[in-house]
């Protein structure tokens, strides 16, 4: 049957295709449009433009659903990027104005679940369950909020509260649990050779961009000469961003071809530091999954390779975290620690997401420093952690 309808179907196309051999014979002229039909399309042509460019918009302003970009390959920056470090935002404010407008969708959420729940004045057990479930929401982790609620309650249930004094009070004891973890981290550079600083953590947390904003800043505000070393030799793309920040920043940057090895990369880097009489050493390092053994083993190698140059090397192992996972930032803090010593953290993001409870989450649970945050894409917005600018900020407080 099947071989019968292809036969009839070639048979088919042999016949048109005689007819039009008969109907333009080789040499003729091809025959042209009418004008007046030329003019008919074009007239309906015009009008699908007219159509397509009067769009109801209105429509879109309804979605609760905000597009985010696919996540890829990350691209070296240039001048014209939005999120050009040069730019001046001073005139934007202070930096606990960009912090407070960085957090504003956390903030957001936070705020419009204690409006909800908050319908009487006197403190009771379904209150303090509902501000238990609005801090979880917000990424804090049930064993933090309940730590947070049990202390908020304490002299305060069976009274009368408003919403502000909620706030106020939430604000403060997140504040002091966070207090422990809020530790800039310090450059103390050696008698010999530099302060050597390896950045890891997962792809597209934001580690690349972040050791830029770091050189910018020790270069341009501490007086520090700094050293790049482009140990992520899997990305070209990784290597030209960081000699892009470089340039900015006025650092110098030490990398090899793609798909060098990396632990010989920061060994030389290393070296090469030294000769140059740098301050600071910034080792940029793959993005690694965090369950993939085998890539976090080389990562271990780097650290090994480092200790033959001195066994204090290196100074300090700083995760960068994507506050917009959530609840996976535990995860990857988990395993990290288990394959390296890591000493601090950053949270970047934190102007992306409505998760910024889940810093609070992490200084509770593990008690890593947290050295800075990222609230923003340029060069200021990367500052060190301050707990209680943190939690007013988060809870929606003028400081």
């Amino acid at each position: 049957m099947v071989f019968w309808r292809r036969k009839k179907n070639i048979k088919t196309q042999d016949e048109e295709a005689a007819e039009q051999k008969l109907l333009h014979r080789k040499g003729d002229l091809e025959i042209e449009t009418p004008l007046e039909d030329r003019d008919e399309r074009a007239r309906t042509s015009d009008n699908k433009i007219k159509e397509i460019s009067t769009v109801d918009t209105n429509s879109l302003d309804d979605l609760n659903i905000v597009p985010t970009p696919i996540k890829g390959l990350e691209r070296p920056l240039s001048v014209e990027d939005e999120d050009n470090p040069d730019v001046d935002h001073s005139s934007e404010g202070g930096w606990f104005s960009r912090m407070a407008k960085g957090l504003g969708k956390s903030t957001s959420k936070l705020s419009k679940g204690l409006t909800d729940i908050i319908t009487k004045s006197r403190l009771d057990q379904d209150m303090l369950d509902a501000l238990e479930d609005v801090l979880i929401s917000a990424d804090l982790g049930p064993s933090s909020a309940a730590k947070i609620i049990e202390e908020f309650s304490k002299d305060r249930f069976g009274k009368d509260i408003s919403e502000e004094e909620i706030r106020e009070a939430l604000a403060e004891v997140m504040a002091a649990m966070l207090e422990p973890v809020a530790k800039p981290l310090e450059i103390k550079t050696p008698d010999k050779g530099p302060f050597v600083i390896l950045m890891c953590g997962v792809n597209g947390a934001g580690k690349t961009t972040t050791i830029g904003k770091m050189a910018k800043q020790y270069t341009e505000e501490q007086g520090l000469s700094v050293v790049i070393a482009a140990a992520d030799t899997f990305r070209a793309a990784a290597i030209e961003q960081l000699a892009e920040w470089a340039k900015r920043g006025g650092a110098k940057i030490f990398h090899k071809d793609v798909g060098a090895d990396s632990a010989s990369v920061a060994y030389e880097a290393y070296e090469r530091a030294q000769e140059e009489a740098a301050d600071v050493l910034i080792i940029d390092t793959a993005g690694r999954l965090q369950n993939k053994k085998n890539l976090m083993e080389e990562l271990k190698k780097i650290i090994r390779v480092l200790k033959k140059k001195d066994e204090s090397l290196p100074h300090a192992v700083l995760l960068v975290l994507d506050s917009t996972t959530g609840q996976n930032a535990y995860s990857q803090v988990e395993m990290f620690g288990k394959m390296v010593d890591v000493t601090g953290l950053i949270v970047t993001k934190l102007d992306g997401s409505a998760k910024g409870g889940v810093l609070v989450g992490l200084a509770d649970q593990f008690g890593i420093p947290v050295h800075a945050i990222g609230v923003g894409e340029t060069v200021k917005d990367l500052r060190p952690f301050s707990a209680r600018d943190y939690a007013h900020s988060l809870m929606g407080i003028d400081s």
